[in-house]
């Protein structure tokens, strides 16, 4: 039975993608920070958990380690804190985007990769945003972590060239999800507002590209795949006047 492990497992993108590849007979290591709802996924058929948080290089090792071979790793914990311009933001909260979007991903990916290597197959997915292409005010550090993933995704396809290796930065867009509560610190009139008749996507509709891009035949990577929902689409550049 192919193996997929999962980051950041217990709410949004993360729990959808493990329901998937569950629902396509696949086995699911679930990996996140909250031990409730880990427990509550360890309740399906197929379904491994274990605590991580993806900011502790230690802490990762020694999960990786334990868990054994896996065929995907779908780097999908990180997250965004605050809207505030950069000049008014909090230093701690640059730093948590930091230590999980860019340090947390590297250690995951650098603790899954000799494995894939040394069997010359494997697939890492790990989870941009339009934000790491769009830069939109208030994006500053999670928009930069996210180009990171994109650039750290390309440099990653040409370091495998030849193993057998894959990789796909999928970046999606509009996405109604628990990220949005964090990023807004539970203030629910901001979430609330910013998902008010926008039809925005959904954790599903994201698993399912990753699905899709992982079981293409061995010889397809599909590196770069970029979400949204209907009604979003790029704004045009803004120009102040005063």
């Amino acid at each position: 039975m192919p193996v997929v492990c999962v980051t950041g497992a217990t709410s949004g993108i993360g729990r959808a993608t493990v329901e998937r590849f569950v629902k396509e007979g696949w086995e699911a290591v679930a990996l996140g920070r909250r031990e409730e709802r880990l427990a509550a996924l360890a309740d399906r058929k197929s379904v491994r958990t274990a605590r991580l948080d993806v900011r502790h290089r230690d802490e990762v090792e020694q999960v990786f380690k334990a868990m054994g071979d896996i065929d995907v790793l779908v780097n999908n914990a990180g997250l965004a804190l605050g809207l505030e311009p950069a000049q008014e933001c909090s230093l701690d909260d640059w730093d948590t985007m930091v230590d999980t979007n860019i340090k947390g991903l590297l250690y995951c990916t650098r603790a899954a990769l000799p494995g894939m290597v040394a069997r010359k197959a494997g697939h890492v997915v790990n989870l941009g945003s339009i934000a790491g292409t769009y830069a939109y005010p208030g994006s500053n550090v999670y928009g930069a972590s996210k180009g990171f993933v994109l650039q750290f995704s390309r440099g990653l396809r040409c370091d495998l060239h030849g193993t057998g290796v894959r990789v796909t930065d999928i970046e999606p867009g509009l996405l109604e999800s628990e990220f949005s509560d964090v990023r807004f610190k539970g203030d629910e009139s901001r979430f609330e507002n910013l998902y008010k008749n926008a039809h925005p996507l959904r954790p599903e509709d994201v698993a399912d590209a990753i699905w899709w891009v992982t079981t293409r035949p061995a010889h397809v990577n599909v590196s770069q795949v970029e979400i949204m929902p209907t009604t979003q689409s790029l704004a045009s550049a803004r120009v102040f006047k005063g």
